[in-house]
């Protein structure tokens, strides 16, 4: 069992044990924890990127209800407006790790077409099964992805006139993918080939954000606390001084995340609570506290990839 300060995760919070309902599940976890305490002690995190639409305002952690195909989230001076289409929805949950994984790809590759052998390539690196029911998923997700339309800007108003300023587009351009029986027959002749949409890959280009991968994976499941993660990640590298962020208002922290809606605020607060230690565990003096009075997520600059690997 690999160890951080002379002391396992498993000793240092055995919390995260007695919290899952599976003891294999529970000890895979902390072993996970350990190695990105590890890495992260040791200089040599494996990074990943995500786009800043997606960073500063979280997709959805569930399913639409039936019908619903707008979805809308604002950050400060942000937005973010995605329109699903009627025959597969807006992407939601785990979707979210595709666009991570295809902003890191185009990143490492420097360019906005992605070239990859399989789909179980995605799966593998995001540190999932290769099964049946995952690509199926997988297929799901890209046809979401590819089938919605974004509107990502900026509104301010100034005086009594508003200022609006938008791009309007789609998260990929063209998408040519293998799955089923044949799959790998196929591969032979030729690559799976994605290509970014111009607006998502001007993103990229001007605004990769820096995540840890290894934290990527073992929230992988937990798509809120990947979105609070992922969000501070930006957030404290950009605070300067304390910034105090509310829970709720138009500007609040439910307004940016992607959380269902709370009928109770302390719902919320607490959800919020539990996915910070997780946080915390993964990411050691993660600066961010939720304040006395429980309306404020108070927070300060802090660094969550190394500098040494976001060169």
């Amino acid at each position: 069992m690999l160890t951080h300060a002379g002391a396992s995760v498993r000793e240092l919070f055995p919390d995260i044990l007695t919290e899952a309902r599976n003891p294999v599940v529970a000890v895979r976890k902390a072993e996970q924890v350990e190695i990105i305490r590890r890495r992260r002690h040791e200089l040599n995190q494996d990074v990943s990127f995500g786009a800043r639409p997606f960073i500063l305002c979280g997709l959805p952690i569930r399913s639409l209800p039936l019908g619903t195909l707008k979805y809308v989230r604002r950050n400060g001076h942000f937005f973010l407006e995605i329109v699903g289409h009627p025959d597969y929805g807006v992407p939601f949950g785990q979707d979210r790790l595709i666009l991570l994984w295809l902003a890191t790809m185009a990143v490492k590759q420097r360019s906005p077409v992605i070239r990859f052998d399989s789909a179980a390539e995605i799966l593998v690196e995001l540190g999932m099964p290769t099964n049946g029911s995952h690509y199926r998923r997988l297929q799901d997700a890209f046809r979401r992805v590819f089938a919605s339309t974004l509107f990502f800007g900026t509104k301010d108003d100034l005086r009594e006139a508003q200022v609006w300023d938008c791009s309007r587009g789609h998260f990929l351009d063209h998408m040519r993918l293998w799955f089923g029986k044949d799959a790998a027959a196929n591969q032979a002749k030729t690559d799976n080939v994605v290509t970014l949409s111009p607006a998502f890959w001007h993103e990229l280009s001007t605004h990769p954000i820096p995540v840890d991968t290894e934290v990527v994976r073992a929230l992988a499941n937990n798509s809120g606390c990947l979105d609070l993660y992922t969000w501070l990640t930006w957030r404290c590298y950009q605070a300067n001084g304390t910034q105090r962020i509310p829970l709720f208002g138009p500007a609040g922290l439910a307004s940016q995340l992607g959380v269902q809606e709370y009928a109770r605020e302390r719902k919320f607060r607490e959800r919020i609570r539990q996915w910070l230690k997780l946080v915390q565990l993964c990411w050691p003096g993660c600066p961010a506290t939720v304040s006395r009075n429980g309306a404020f997520l108070e927070l300060h600059h802090a660094i969550a990839v190394t500098p040494s690997e976001r060169r």
